[in-house]
């Protein structure tokens, strides 16, 4: 009888012992899941249209051409900035900055 309970207790030890290595298995071994979100730049390409403030880009400044303000009968430029003709649009111009301070159509 002693044998018996002895092996019993043995046995249920080891169930025990089992069964919660079994339930910590699956904490262990969690899945990570990682969202990637990734949001894409839209970038949009204006001709033309000038605006007060907008930068003159490269492309758009090796077109211009610097014009004689006293001919076109247009105000005196500031220290910094010069007069431009893009097409039929005369552009007040900061010569370091590139930003657009004034802009007259032509008629």
């Amino acid at each position: 009888m002693k044998k018996l309970f002895s092996v019993l207790l043995a046995v249920s030890v080891l169930a025990t012992a089992m069964a919660s290595e079994a339930s910590a298995a699956p904490e262990n071994k969690r899945a990570v899941v990682v969202e990637k979100n990734v949001a894409k730049k839209k970038i949009v390409v204006r001709k033309g249209g000038w605006v007060k403030g907008r930068r003159l880009s490269a492309s758009d400044r090796s077109r211009a051409a610097s014009v004689d303000y006293r001919r076109y009968r247009l105000s005196a430029p500031p220290r910094g900035y010069h007069w431009v003709r893009i097409h039929n649009s005369f552009l007040l111009v900061g010569i370091t900055s590139g930003l657009i301070s004034k802009v007259q159509i032509a008629r």
